[in-house]
């Protein structure tokens, strides 16, 4: 196990807790592939019947470590994708009611490893009143990865696209609404859900499968039972604030286009109607963020609800990293927002109308 991730079982619950405050619960590989190998095996101890994912104060996670991509080579970039991508199609299939706490700063592949777990399984994603949520990869010259650009497309209307090409946050009512989380418990509540689970765990009728044969198979009582448990510490949450911007985004941010998107944030800008000033916000945000990487995001959203399973995304994640990573946008956008601190990346094209379409489609068959 890495020293930054704990694992202990409660009653008949599993809890991992991340442990690496200074770097947010940032993901480095050892913690990666800690998480695999324990959820693996829990995946096939009976006496094990749901598992709780957790972090610090502060929160679930950051994303990934970036700063360590920053100094190293790009092949041990793509090999960390390619266990962390391994990580979330495993937990996209958990066979056990999955439980992450979205409690904090929870955000790139902290999403990859809460936002995937399956309902199918009595999965519950919880939030809390200190939750943010947020894809910021077009901030250092990636792209949304660990699978969420599936979850990005199928937000309501247009409202995951504004959100990953701006690199915007948004708080926990938000998640429940862009379908990225179930349920919201206030932080206080936490620990007290914890041991409730553990309690309930520990009965026998959360058990569904022959445990004679070593197996544990998801059934309704696990399910009923961790959605019982959850549901009786939740409260109703606040009204989502980014609601209210599918008045203006469904329109801006429809089609294929960065540079129509781009124009017409502009022109929205530029008129004296009511959400010009949001207009303007979020074009500011776009013109500071990576242009390739705009337009990269854009085709992967449109591309992912098609290609038929989280695997198949996780795959062509990989390909764009592997393409993304070679490029110098990646770590001067990582120096820029991360090492250096400057917040002023030189990207290369400077501007969205510059991308080119074939090097974007490129992208794709790396």
């Amino acid at each position: 196990m890495s020293e930054h991730v704990r694992s202990e079982v409660r009653g008949g619950l599993g809890i991992l807790t991340l442990d690496r405050p200074k770097a947010l619960n940032s993901l480095d590989h050892g913690m990666v592939l800690a998480l695999e190998r324990q959820l693996q095996a829990w995946a096939e101890t009976p006496e094990v019947r749901a598992v709780v994912v957790r972090g610090g104060a502060r929160g679930l996670c950051a994303g990934g470590d970036v700063r360590s991509l920053y100094t190293g080579t790009n092949d041990d970039a793509v090999r960390f994708w390619a266990d962390e991508y391994r990580l979330n199609a495993l937990i996209g299939a958990y066979p056990k009611p999955y439980i992450p706490l979205m409690d904090g700063i929870t955000m790139g592949g902290g999403l990859g490893i809460s936002a995937h777990a399956p309902q199918a399984s009595g999965s519950m994603r919880v939030v809390t009143e200190r939750t943010v949520v947020a894809m910021p990869e077009t901030r250092i010259g990636f792209t949304p990865d660990v699978g969420m650009s599936l979850l990005l497309a199928s937000a309501p209307g247009e409202l995951g696209t504004h959100l990953c090409l701006t690199s915007g946050q948004a708080g926990g009512a938000d998640a429940i609404l862009l379908g990225w989380a179930d349920a919201m418990v206030p932080s206080e509540r936490l620990d007290p859900l914890v041991e409730a689970l553990a309690e309930a765990t520990a009965a026998g009728s959360w058990a569904a499968g022959s445990e004679s044969e070593g197996s544990w198979a998801a059934g309704s009582g696990a399910a009923a039972g961790a959605h019982d448990v959850v549901a009786s510490f939740a409260v109703e949450p606040p009204p989502a604030q980014i609601a209210g911007a599918r008045a203006w985004v469904d329109d801006v941010y429809a089609g294929d286009s960065a540079s129509a998107i781009a124009a017409r944030l502009e022109e929205l800008a530029g008129s004296s109607g009511p959400h010009a000033s949001d207009a303007a916000a979020a074009l500011k945000e776009l013109r500071a963020v990576c242009p390739f990487s705009v337009a990269v995001t854009l085709a992967a959203l449109r591309r992912s609800p098609k290609l038929g399973s989280l695997e198949a995304v996780l795959e062509q994640d990989l390909a764009l990293g592997t393409a993304m990573v070679a490029r110098p946008d990646f770590r001067e956008g990582i120096r820029a927002l991360l090492v250096d601190k400057d917040g002023a990346p030189a990207w290369n094209p400077g501007r969205i109308e510059d991308v080119d379409s074939e090097e974007v489609a490129a992208a794709f068959t790396a």
